[in-house]
């Protein structure tokens, strides 16, 4: 569901200097494997899930989560299975992806979060959300296609050189997903109740816009804008993709104050 590689490239030494955030990520057990998550903002204060997208990692959404943790939150960033520092197991359903982020939440002791989630990472939060609504408080979708069969599909992915901070199997499995979604997933869009923030990149990028547009239609209580930033919204223009964040979210922070 987007680019393979880093859709923000962060070092380690830049790492350290950002605010309020570990230089090294922390672990967890969860759904029977190791999951690595970054961690930024107050303990005590209300929590956050961002979710990555295909071939990225926690440290991708780094400035993002340092603004969003002022709020104060309490902002989790999580690699999702195959990439980063938590475990490569195959098995790369969606639904193992989301099942994954499901345990991570039960073994923070996390009964109810704002969840952010970008293309791979976007479709594992709508799965979450209509598996687990009472759970997700809201939901942003950050220009992720709703999930129509590829017509004609994605040719198969050519590996790229060298040591990849990726799981290859996990391209291949998502790029079959990508092009035959289970039908079910569309099917239980209506589950999603809580109020649902999508933001498209436009027309330089890669998801069609059009699916965002039919999603934004079908999702009972849903808002939908778009940023002319390509696919990479957050990275492009994190200025915009903030406001825009902040502008949904804000209004049930004050009342939840």
């Amino acid at each position: 569901m987007s680019a393979v590689g880093r859709a923000s490239p962060v070092g380690r030494d830049h790492l350290a200097t950002v605010p309020g955030m570990e230089t090294e990520p922390r672990t967890l057990r969860a759904n029977g494997i190791t999951l690595a998550y970054r961690v930024w903002g107050p303990q005590d204060a209300p929590p956050m899930v961002l979710l990555h997208a295909r071939g990225a990692d926690g440290a991708d959404w780094t400035e993002i989560a340092s603004a969003l943790a002022a709020g104060p939150r309490r902002v989790y960033a999580p690699d999702l299975r195959g990439h980063g520092r938590s475990d490569w197991p195959g098995g790369y359903a969606y639904e193992a992806m989301r099942d994954d982020v499901l345990a991570f939440l039960g073994a923070l002791g996390i009964a109810r979060t704002d969840v952010v989630g970008h293309s791979l990472g976007g479709a594992v939060a709508y799965l979450l959300a209509q598996h687990s609504p009472a759970l997700v408080r809201r939901l942003v979708l950050e220009d992720v296609p709703a999930p129509f069969p590829l017509d004609p599909p994605r040719p198969p992915a050519e590996r790229p050189g060298g040591d990849l901070p990726y799981d290859w199997a996990m391209i291949l499995a998502t790029d079959e997903q990508r092009n035959a979604p289970n039908p079910v997933w569309w099917d239980h869009m209506g589950r999603i109740t809580m109020p649902t923030l999508l933001i498209g990149g436009g027309p330089t990028s890669l998801i069609p816009q059009e699916h965002i547009a039919v999603l934004a239609e079908v999702l009972p209580d849903a808002r939908h804008v778009t940023l002319d930033a390509g696919h990479l919204v957050h990275a492009a223009r994190p200025g915009e993709f903030l406001a825009a964040v902040e502008g949904f979210l804000s209004p049930a922070d004050r009342t939840r104050s």
